[in-house]
């Protein structure tokens, strides 16, 4: 059974697949999020009284494997918003989203926790409170959202609480990553933005980011002009160097390159036939992911 499911029912396994993200997109700065097809998957067997973690692919050895791993975290914050109670469980993780490297690892970490939290306590998905647990988790909206709702999505936050809508990309329209073997701290580099940026640069970006988004839903012909970024890209470069040079090679190219959430990675958006990897970097070519996070439990008895 899975998430359209109603009432309490007990469970004997949850499992959870949540897609990587691209946050920002250019001129979108901490409002724009795309879901990717490429995906971490969690399995969540409840029984005991305390939690024992796997992790296999990316973050195996590195992560915490108590109830400290962000995963573990996560379902017990969703069990306790949803009033229930899951003493023991075992996790199983299997990570394909690189780790720190701006496609939302943790955010991905954190709704599949939260999600498989509702399959735990036997809840139908709710996919707008979803996005407020999540953004009161991670600290902000846009790379959560894209998480849960999947697609193309735009977050914001009122007082604390983080809110979305989804829009439906145009047909066609793909995302090629390309993710360097060196990472680079959200907190980094967002140490490296101005407290204050020009008007004109401000009023330049608004433009931008409302043509991204008529470029991303109907007029993919649009993507290299909307994609410019006069706010944060360029300011993040005494952290990732390598990045911001492959952005600027590839858009000389003509195409839409961007840093992908806060990088190192570099996303190209809407184009087929992208050049091959640097030497250092590995190539993902990938769909966008139209659904978000998938619960499915299996019951009891």
């Amino acid at each position: 059974m899975g998430e359209e499911a109603s009432g309490r029912r007990p469970c004997d396994q949850v499992r959870v697949r949540v897609p990587a993200t691209s946050a920002n997109l250019g001129p979108g700065f901490d409002a724009f999020g795309l879901a990717l097809t490429l995906y971490d998957e969690l399995v969540v067997t409840p029984g005991g009284s305390g939690v024992t973690v796997q992790v296999s692919g990316c973050g195996a050895g590195e992560v915490p494997l108590d109830e400290s791993h962000l995963v573990v975290r996560s379902i017990r914050a969703g069990l306790e918003a949803l009033g229930a109670s899951v003493p023991g469980f075992t996790l199983r993780c299997e990570n394909r989203i690189p780790h720190g490297r701006g496609l939302g690892s943790s955010s991905a970490a954190i709704v599949g926790g939260l999600a498989a939290a509702y399959g735990l306590a036997g809840e139908q998905l709710d996919r707008e409170r979803l996005v407020v647990l999540a953004n009161e988790i991670e600290g902000h909206p846009d790379n959560v959202a894209a998480a849960v709702l999947g697609a193309f999505t735009i977050a914001w936050t009122e007082g604390q609480t983080g809110h979305a809508v989804k829009l439906p990309p145009a047909a066609g329209i793909a995302a090629t990553a390309y993710v360097p073997d060196n990472r680079v701290l959200t907190k980094e580099a967002r140490g490296l933005l101005p407290s204050v940026v020009s008007h004109s640069s401000a009023a330049a970006n608004a433009g931008k980011a409302a043509l991204l988004v008529a470029a991303l839903t109907g007029r993919p012909e649009l993507l290299f002009t909307a994609t410019e970024d006069l706010l944060h890209q360029e300011y993040r470069e005494p952290a990732m160097p390598e990045s911001l040079a492959l952005v600027h090679k590839l858009r000389g190219s003509g195409l839409a390159a961007i840093v992908s959430g806060a990088g190192p990675t570099v996303a190209v958006l809407g184009a087929a036939g992208t050049p091959d990897a640097p030497d250092g970097w590995t190539k993902y070519e990938l769909d966008i992911d139209p659904v978000g996070v998938q619960v499915w439990s299996l019951e009891a008895g």
